[in-house]
């Protein structure tokens, strides 16, 4: 099969009277609906009665397209400052135009029209929310990318010595229970690794925000995301009492309170490399308290109990594969460089990424009057408009991905999988792409692709097999 051209695609860097070949030029298929009973619609749909994937692929299929109008939540009844209107873009060609920083604003578009309150982050907006065009955007990725060059040289001993211990508290609870869930473990081992790594505080220091930082971490990430995330409770409860209004950051004020504090008392280190980029004080500690618990924390809580559900109820020998590899090669003790040489174990990691990336939507508002292109069609977009990509529909592409249903965990080795590489989105960008102060892709991208091969390689180091799921171990046999 014959891929597209790598992305961003030569045509958005190009006016439509330039492109070699003309595409048709279609009406935006969809439907907003009526005000107020579309978007509510819709949202029943999308949390209730179709849930985020399908209600995407059905409307997808009912449009024969790629690209249409609907709605996203969250919206009536008191989201009433919040427009749900998005044009969905579907396939690797017409997501990419998100890339774009000439075509599409950034600026307070992480999850939609809707905005958490500034007060969830000391009234500051952090560089997450702003778009290129704003000089503290510059700012605030300068040193978010220098916080993980300067976390580099402790960032592999951190991560092995926090691993094993939370792989020991797992082989304890097995040896008097036949199940062990991990995610509490997890999150704990998550907490005081990156806090080490990335705000240079040991959590150890302050009793409190050792016993419960990722729980008052896991509070101000759902309290601010509620209206948008489905929790799988009863409906209609759910809709009643999750996702028809904010809730205030007064609910979680304290945690957050506690959580500055320690970062201002023991990550001082990092708090004035902030300022020699010209934030203050206040702006570096709650930029770095938002790389470090949403970006890092959140994402990885999500993503890693995927991808040892990859490895635990992969295909039938992956386990072998993976252990052979990490057995044979890599050097005998695991860094950066070794990463060269475990070709299968980076790509589980990034297979994993494509079936299930960690951050669902990707936002874009068009920065002007443009045309937008699928591989069929071209669509008139107007400034303002909001574009929104579901990314485990888009990572489906079977224009770009064989089988993309299918988890294939070789899928991205060789030279085939080199180049496959250029359509890997997760990070908000290609994967083969660099993240740089005049584009919004994750700074962490490199470094968490490399932490969850880290991973994989050492759990296939230490163990001989791993039998469980993503939540829970049923059973660990240790390496002879």
């Amino acid at each position: 099969m014959s891929l597209p051209p790598p992305i961003p695609p030569p045509s958005l860097a190009t006016p439509p009277k330039a492109r070699p070949t003309e595409l048709p030029i279609r009406q935006i298929p969809g439907s907003h609906g009526w005000p107020l009973l579309g978007p509510l619609s819709d949202r029943l749909d999308y949390f209730w009665f179709q849930k985020p994937e399908n209600f995407f692929r059905t409307r997808m299929e009912k449009y024969k397209s790629t690209v249409f109008r609907t709605n996203v939540p969250p919206t009536f009844p008191f989201f009433t400052n919040v427009n749900p209107n998005i044009i969905a873009v579907l396939d690797c060609k017409s997501f990419s135009h998100l890339f774009d920083m000439d075509l599409v604003d950034k600026r307070d578009v992480l999850v939609g029209d809707f905005v958490p309150s500034v007060e969830f982050t000391g009234n500051i907006r952090v560089g997450v929310y702003q778009d290129v065009s704003e000089p503290q955007h510059a700012k605030a990725k300068n040193f978010s990318m220098n916080i993980l060059k300067q976390s580099s040289s402790i960032w592999v001993p951190e991560l092995i010595s926090n691993l094993d211990i939370f792989l020991d508290q797992i082989e304890a609870t097995l040896s008097n229970s036949s199940s062990a869930s991990y995610f509490s473990p997890l999150q704990k081992f998550l907490f005081t690794f990156l806090s080490k790594v990335l705000a240079r505080a040991d959590p150890s220091l302050d009793p409190k925000i050792a016993e419960s930082g990722s729980s008052m971490l896991n509070k101000w990430l759902a309290v601010q995301l509620l209206p948008t995330v489905s929790v799988g409770t009863i409906q209609p409860l759910e809709e009643i009492f999750l996702h028809s209004f904010s809730y205030p950051y007064a609910l979680v004020s304290g945690d957050y309170k506690n959580l500055y504090n320690f970062i201002k008392q023991h990550g001082k280190e990092v708090i004035k490399n902030g300022t020699e980029f010209g934030l203050s004080e206040d702006e570096a500690i709650h930029n770095l308290l938002f790389v470090l618990g949403f970006n890092s924390y959140g994402g990885f809580s999500i993503f890693l109990p995927k991808l040892i559900e990859s490895i635990t109820n992969g295909p039938t020998g992956l386990q072998e594969k993976l252990r052979k590899e990490a057995r044979e090669k890599g050097g005998s003790t695991l860094g950066f460089d070794s990463l060269k040489e475990l070709e299968l174990i980076n790509s589980v990691v990034y297979e994993t990424l494509r079936m299930n990336p960690p951050v669902p939507l990707q936002f874009g508002r068009a920065r002007k009057d443009f045309q937008l292109s699928s591989y069929d069609s071209a669509f008139n977009v107007k400034k303002g408009e909001l574009l929104c990509g579901f990314q485990k529909l888009v990572m489906r592409d079977p224009v770009v991905f064989d089988e993309p249903e299918q988890f294939k965990p070789e899928r991205f080795t060789k030279e085939k999988g080199a180049e496959l590489l250029n359509y890997l989105y997760w990070s908000n960008g290609p994967q083969t792409g660099s993240p740089t102060v005049s584009n919004k892709q994750c700074a962490g991208k490199d470094i968490v692709t490399f932490t969850a091969a880290l991973i994989v390689a050492h759990l296939l180091r230490r163990y001989d097999l791993i039998k469980g799921d993503g939540s829970s171990i049923t059973a660990l046999q240790k390496a002879k």
